[in-house]
Parts: C-alpha cells; sequence; structure tokens
C-alpha cells in the first residue's frame, strides 16, 4: 500500500522528479506520510483544490531543535503562521477520505510542529526568511527502493486574482 506524503518545498519540486532519501530537498512537511489505496492523481486534484487561491506562505525560522525517537535529527523550527495552520486545516481536510486509516497521526495527530529538516549542507538558520509557493505530493517509496522518493504532484500557491468590475 502506498505511503504518500504532502510538503511545502523550499524550491519548487518537478512531477516526475525522484531523489535518494538522504537528498530530500529542503522541505515543511504538511501532511506526514498516511498510507493510501488511492490512485495517485485522484488525491493530486484534492490537493489542488484544497489550495487554489491560497497565497504563498511568507515564513520566518525559529531556533533549532532535535526531532526523532533519539532526538538525533537536527531541524530549524518555524515561527507560528495563522496561514501555515490553515493551509494545513485544509490540507487535513481535503485528503482525509483517501487515507487507508483516517485515524492515524498524519491526520489525527496534534503534534504538529512547522520545521525544516538539515540536509548538509543545507539548511535554515533562525531568522532566515523564507517564502513557499509551491505544495507537493510525493510517494514514499521504502528506502532501498531505487527510485527513492517521487514528486506526484506539485501545485503553486498564488493569491486570488482580482479583476475590475465595469462600472
Amino acid at each position: 500500500m502506498p505511503r504518500l506524503v504532502v510538503v511545502l518545498p523550499l524550491a519548487p519540486l518537478t512531477v516526475g522528479a525522484s531523489f535518494a532519501v538522504a537528498e530530500w530537498p529542503l522541505h515543511v512537511t504538511v501532511l506526514a506520510p498516511f498510507q493510501t489505496d488511492a490512485a495517485p492523481a485522484a488525491i493530486g486534484d484534492a490537493l489542488r483544490a484544497a489550495v487554489v487561491g491560497r497565497p504563498p506562505l511568507a515564513l520566518v525560522a525559529g531556533a533549532d531543535e532535535l526531532f526523532g525517537r533519539s532526538h538525533n535529527i537536527p531541524v530549524t523550527l518555524l515561527l507560528a503562521h495563522a496561514g501555515l495552520v490553515r493551509l494545513r486545516g485544509a490540507v487535513v481536510d481535503a485528503i482525509r477520505p483517501f487515507a487507508a486509516d483516517p485515524d492515524e497521526p498524519a491526520f489525527a495527530g496534534p503534534d504538529f510542529r512547522a520545521h525544516v529538516t538539515h540536509k548538509p549542507p543545507a539548511r535554515l538558520h533562525p531568522g532566515d526568511t523564507l517564502t513557499l509557493s509551491q505544495i507537493a505530493l510525493v510517494d514514499m517509496l521504502p528506502r532501498a527502493h531505487a527510485a527513492g522518493r517521487t514528486v506526484l504532484a506539485a501545485h503553486p500557491l498564488r493569491a486570488p486574482t482580482i479583476t475590475p468590475r465595469e462600472l
């Protein structure tokens, strides 16, 4: 059963691109890996509908911390941002119907802490500002799989355009 993840990459990703686990581009995980039997295209469409008209997110890096079971994975937290919270809520609501287990922590967990994992030599430093303008759906193939991670869908974040009414 496929495991998928939804991320906000710091640099845009291309649909079909693959990378090894150790070479994950810097990103913010919006929706933790979840299992599904649904077609990736249907999930990608739901993701697009959830983010259409949402503007890019301007975020600020906060303190460094250690994550993981052994507290050995260095990350940089992101300062609280209402737009990110709203975006995550919309993504959770849109993708939950496709999950094999809608009660798994990806959807039900209250522990969302926006962060960017360090990928030496790349990392964020406290105080860095970043603008995230794309959301992506990535296949989390097993670590040993030759294809690594594969981008299944990518959608831009952009503010809705307003056209003036004719008088």
